[in-house]
């Protein structure tokens, strides 16, 4: 009789687990904007501290992601868990739009570490903040919705579907829609030259937690439909 050991990235409780890093980092993301949009007692740089502490779980769970995709078979058989050759660390699968999807997610979070880490205590001048913050963010962004979409041809089998019945569908959907949202609010948080108009921090602030609300949604529905396997 032949035994397969399924390794741990295949199991449904790694996609709980990863799904409980992702909804955390999105809920400190929603924090963080929550407070950037209402009076409270947190000076800026402390509030920094929540955004560059969300970015955190978000590379955490985006290198969870890549790592399974990067060990996923070539042809997913669910009779077939065993391992063939060796176990790949970030991989390369070009032609994989799952680990593409991954690649880039992972690629993003780190410019989004880069982005929060230096919004703590920003540098002086606009020009510096623009390149040091604005710029990582805005990077960060494009690769996210480069992932998001990916993510969503690899669910819908083409460009575009419509499968509300489907729950990957759905966490894939939230996802994208996350993704646009992070862009827009980065887009706009671009520091000018002269006098910032009120208006822009309010809507980049609304456009982020809107972002990290889709974010939070796709993270909790991957825990639910985890544990349906």
């Amino acid at each position: 009789m032949h035994f397969s050991i399924v390794p741990f990235w295949r199991k449904p409780a790694y996609n709980w687990w990863m799904g409980l890093v992702f909804a955390c980092g999105a809920a400190l993301f929603i924090l963080g904007a929550l407070l950037s949009l209402v009076p409270n007692p947190l000076a800026a740089w402390q509030v920094g501290v929540v955004f560059f502490l969300g970015s955190i779980p978000f590379t955490t769970a985006a290198f969870m992601q890549n790592f399974q995709a990067a060990n996923a078979p070539d042809v997913d058989d669910p009779l077939d868990g065993t391992v063939r050759g060796r176990v790949r660390i970030i991989g390369w699968r070009p032609v994989n739009l799952g680990w593409l999807s991954t690649i880039t997610q992972l690629a993003g979070t780190i410019a989004f570490n880069v982005n929060t880490f230096d919004a703590i205590h920003p540098l002086p001048g606009w020009y510096s903040q623009d390149l040091t913050i604005w710029l990582p963010g805005v990077i960060g962004s494009v690769l996210f919705l480069i992932s998001g979409y990916l993510a969503f041809m690899e669910i819908s089998h083409g460009y575009f579907s419509y499968s509300p019945r489907n729950t990957d569908w759905w966490i894939a959907f939230s996802n994208l829609l996350g993704c646009v949202f992070f862009l827009t609010a980065g887009v706009i948080a671009f520091v000018p030259r002269g006098p910032e108009p009120g208006w822009i921090a309010v809507t980049a602030n609304v456009h982020l937690l809107l972002g990290a609300t889709g974010f939070f949604i796709g993270a909790v529905l991957m825990m639910i439909e985890s544990r349906k396997r």
